[in-house]
């Protein structure tokens, strides 16, 4: 494409919209996350694709307002640089093409027409707004136009990759099971070195903040430690996508789970979802899907929590899949309540599942009894109900609000 400069007050024009798009405010984001990911349901589903398009966006952003900070109206190069790898490699490992990449004109037309709102406001001389628009639609199409291109370089070196050697077989096996497919106990069972009979127990291991360069060698470490504390050595282990595997371990986890957090450590950003234990192929695939459910809750919820059980978030996982819904269940349910702070919640929890025996929660929060009813009677106060008359209800409300504290402490 020919490229023409444009004059010097149209390139400081320029120079002044890329500095606001480097310092682009919060809600230009969620605009543009919104947009992207409503346009692309398959992306939005999914809660790690979801988030490196989020970082792929704000990563495109930023590279073109630098460029054009440094060089106002010059040609700007596409982004080369690691979230849109991330990228390609997420959509490589699921199977999806460049096609998918579509949703990312949806993400152009939005920071098209913030841009247009700036240039706007900074001039309204008609020759100066004409060109400043003119350039900048350019750059902006060429810019995503090559970027795009790159990243569906990008996929088709993946694919081949991942379509060559052992682990191309496992995937392809492990998604034959989780389909229905018809295939042979005794084949699957031969390309996967994992007995399929028995009890089985899954997880979905993964990293909230991928780093392309380490996540390889912490996620397997993590895996093995995994299956260590569940007592079963090596599990069956398959490479989901760049941050994540999706790991199986015969038998039930009834580990030391204080081991399990351990072997992620304390600073880590290394999440396990670990799913129901069920028998045979048909619990292959339902302790599966039971761990993605809990994955997607610690996502959506943001939580940092690093270990979960789908034994103990299911019904916390089916209220919470509306948010919304979820938010007023839990103040009208909670009331005042609902304000009080972890100690209190804490307290009403302990109770409830002492099963409402106020001696047996007593003991099992270290403190005397009368201190105990004194908090509860604290807590009918604040409550809509009575807890004598809404305890189920309570315990829920409470449990969802446990996981937005420990986001908000996160």
């Amino acid at each position: 494409m020919s490229w023409n400069r444009p004059s010097a007050p149209v390139r400081e024009l320029i120079r002044q919209c890329a500095q606001l798009t480097v310092n682009a405010r919060p809600e230009w984001f969620e605009e543009l996350d919104e947009a992207v990911l409503a346009a692309s349901p398959t992306i939005a589903s999914d809660p790690e694709l979801a988030a490196a398009v989020s970082l792929s966006n704000r990563a495109n952003m930023y590279f073109w307002g630098t460029a054009n900070v440094r060089d106002p109206g010059a040609p700007v190069p596409p982004n080369t640089g690691s979230e849109p790898v991330v990228i390609a490699r997420e959509l490589a490992r699921r199977g999806l093409d460049a096609f998918s990449l579509d949703a990312y004109r949806v993400g152009e037309s939005v920071a098209w027409r913030r841009l247009m709102d700036i240039a706007f406001d900074l001039t309204s001389d008609p020759a100066e707004l004409h060109e400043l628009l003119d350039v900048c639609s350019r750059s902006i199409s060429s810019f995503i136009d090559a970027t795009l291109a790159g990243i569906a370089a990008q996929i088709e070196a993946e694919r081949h990759e991942l379509t060559h050697g052992t682990h191309a077989e496992r995937r392809e096996t492990v998604a034959l099971l989780l389909d229905g497919a018809p295939i042979t106990r005794r084949r699957a069972e031969g390309k996967l070195g994992y007995a399929l009979t028995g009890p089985h127990t899954a997880a979905v291991i993964w990293s909230v903040d991928p780093d392309p360069d380490a996540d390889s060698t912490r996620l397997d470490r993590t895996t093995v430690a995994f299956g260590q504390a569940a007592g079963v050595g090596r599990p069956l282990s398959v490479l989901a996508s760049t941050a994540t595997r999706w790991v199986w371990v015969a038998g039930p986890v009834a580990a030391d789970t204080d081991r399990m957090v351990r072997s992620i450590r304390p600073d880590s950003d290394i999440r396990i979802a670990v799913g129901s234990t069920s028998d045979g192929v048909e619990g292959f695939r339902r302790s599966h899907f039971d761990a993605l459910t809990t994955q997607q809750m610690m996502v959506r919820l943001r939580s940092p929590q690093q270990l979960a059980f789908y034994a103990d978030i299911e019904l916390v996982a089916l209220v919470t899949a509306d948010a919304d819904r979820a938010a007023g269940y839990v103040k009208h349910t909670l009331g005042e309540l609902q304000f009080a702070g972890p100690e209190m919640h804490h307290t009403v929890r302990t109770f409830i599942d002492a099963q409402c025996n106020a001696s047996r929660a007593a003991a099992r929060l270290y403190t005397h009894r009368n201190t105990l009813l004194r908090r509860l009677a604290r807590a009918d106060q604040l409550l809509p109900r009575p807890l004598a008359e809404s305890t189920v209800n309570v315990a829920v409300a409470l449990d969802v609000l446990r996981w937005h504290e420990q986001r908000k402490a996160g």
